[in-house]
């Protein structure tokens, strides 16, 4: 599977980890930096090359990290059409995949022990979104959102 990864100095060391285990698990990684350690640098600069990518290489999954992730996951979701979920677990990131059809995986490297981040992203590659009715209807309408702005219609008060 290709892997689409960016991220900030703050989980630098992390990001040349997952860099190495992800490709000696045969996958396809393509790396958006940073390049070298810079605490000066700018997540958006990479994370939004990371989630672009994704948007545009369907099938494709995208790992994006920070020193919390959120600022990271907050940029990605930027991208349109990119759904990136913060996970600090497995479960979190299976959740993600099985409900959310996320393709984009946020994580914290200074919450995030080396051990946990790598289940992490090995749970979010191999989980499949379910396709299931209820799932697939509420992201159409998170999509309808997206694309058109207008808000999803109110339950009638009878059914409440």
């Amino acid at each position: 599977m290709r892997i689409h990864i960016g991220g900030d100095h703050a989980a630098y060391e992390l990001h040349q980890s997952l860099l190495a285990h992800l490709r000696e698990a045969g996958h396809d990684v393509v790396d958006h930096g940073p390049f070298s350690y810079d605490a000066q640098d700018d997540y958006p600069v990479f994370v939004l090359r990371a989630a672009e990518a994704v948007a545009a290489d369907e099938g494709s999954l995208g790992v994006v990290l920070g020193g919390s992730g959120n600022g990271e996951q907050i940029a990605a979701n930027k991208v349109s059409g990119i759904r990136a979920a913060l996970a600090y677990n497995a479960e979190l990131a299976s959740l993600a995949r099985e409900h959310n059809n996320a393709q984009v995986v946020s994580i914290g490297a200074r919450f995030t022990s080396d051990a946990v981040a790598k289940e992490i992203v090995d749970t979010f590659v191999s989980t499949a979104f379910t396709d299931e009715e209820r799932h697939s209807r509420r992201l159409g309408m998170v999509s309808a959102y997206e694309n058109s702005g207008d808000l999803p219609a109110l339950p009638d008060a009878g059914a409440l």
